[in-house]
């Protein structure tokens, strides 16, 4: 049986496994890079205010009003951005664009798009990797709640209760 020391390998340096990552990411790209239009500022408020003033019409058909429902307004704001976000999502999931589109459109010969891309992917891993490390010494505390409960574990006898009868050692 080995040992601890044995079981334990030494991580390889975080730069090193930042680099290879970010390489498979960046090789998986031409199948899994998606770019997809995305509505910002204007066209969000617009959109949802529309729905806004849909679903208040729609309750106040239904006899539900701001002064039956004072609160009301706030369940209209969270399900008109709930609206809002299908229809976006279902208008940018029906516009994608692979890299090689987007490198042909921009007239990107160079792949300078995949460069920048890897460079964003490699800094990013590398910050996430450094947060989770400075947070090391909470994960003792935050993983207790993960470990095993003391007391009898499964397979063992009961103390008699009407299945016991049926155990088998």
């Amino acid at each position: 049986m080995a040992n601890d020391k044995d079981s334990r390998r030494q991580p390889e340096p975080m730069s090193s496994q930042a680099d290879g990552v970010t390489g498979d990411l960046v090789r998986l790209m031409p199948s899994d890079l998606v770019f997809v239009m995305r509505f910002m500022g204007e066209s969000q408020h617009r959109l949802q205010s529309h729905f806004q003033d849909f679903i208040r019409a729609e309750l106040a058909a239904g006899g539900v009003t701001t002064e039956t429902h004072p609160m009301i307004h706030l369940f209209i704001e969270n399900h008109a951005i709930l609206l809002r976000d299908f229809v976006f999502s279902g208008v940018l999931l029906s516009r994608q664009f692979r890299v090689e589109e987007i490198e042909r459109l921009t007239g990107d010969t160079t792949s300078m798009i995949r460069v920048d891309i890897w460079d964003q992917f490699k800094s990013h891993i590398e910050t996430a990797e450094k947060q989770f490390q400075s947070q090391a010494g909470t994960l003792p505390k935050l993983l207790s709640a993960f470990e095993k409960p003391p007391g009898p574990t499964a397979g063992t006898k009961n103390d008699g209760g009407s299945d016991g009868a049926n155990y088998q050692a």
